[in-house]
């Protein structure tokens, strides 16, 4: 097994592509006059499963940087967070757990949080490789804004996430040089990322 390691400029890449999603979310707060503070949910507690190595290794190029200690204590709670989310699972239910990066409210790796975490709040549209273009509204809290404001659904301002999921493969494939689709696919929370420690691939058989 081999450890994926991202180079300089391929961190500073996807740092670069983090930036450009901030700006989409931001311009697309803005036009909706949507904020966070108040809020009396934390998304941080949200189950989402993350799909990328290129992700897994920039999470743990944050994960590093932390001291001993504060790495320990964030793996004991990840630890904790997936035995509650496969509780849940076996009683057919979505986990709803707190992510084992938040502190008192803040993500203690927030320069190096993934993308869902980046683009999760406001409404976004996404098309599939088959074409089919999915549209999503947003959390609950900006759905309850966008209906007091009265705007309709077709005008309401979304992050494109087609042109970051686009890029982020790119990025990706470019770590395995062009041979993405001979590794196995991931579906992995944050807890997950951290405990199985960084990513690490065996070798593919090269395709006949």
């Amino acid at each position: 097994m081999k450890e994926i390691v991202l180079s300089p400029e391929q961190a500073a890449q996807v740092a670069q592509l983090y930036v450009a999603m901030e700006e989409q979310y931001d311009q697309v707060a803005a036009a909706l006059s949507f904020g966070c503070t108040g809020c009396p949910d934390n998304c941080c507690d949200s189950y989402f499963q993350h799909h990328t190595y290129l992700e897994w290794a920039y999470l743990w190029l944050g994960f590093r940087q932390l001291s001993v200690e504060r790495q320990e204590q964030i793996l004991a709670r990840s630890r904790e967070y997936i035995v509650a989310c496969e509780a849940a699972l076996e009683r057919d239910e979505r986990p709803q757990v707190m992510c084992p990066l938040n502190d008192d409210g803040l993500c203690s790796l927030y320069s190096y949080r993934l993308m869902v975490c980046r683009t999760h709040g406001v409404p976004a549209r996404m098309t599939r490789p088959d074409g089919q273009v999915l549209n999503f509204p947003g959390c609950f809290r900006c759905q309850e804004q966008v209906e007091e404001q009265g705007m309709a659904e077709d005008a309401l301002p979304r992050v494109e996430r087609t042109v970051h999921l686009r890029r982020l493969a790119e990025l990706e494939n470019e770590i395995f040089h062009g041979q993405r689709r001979l590794y196995p696919r991931l579906g992995l929370t944050i807890a997950q990322m951290l405990v199985d420690g960084p990513p690490s691939v065996a070798t593919p058989h090269c395709e006949r």
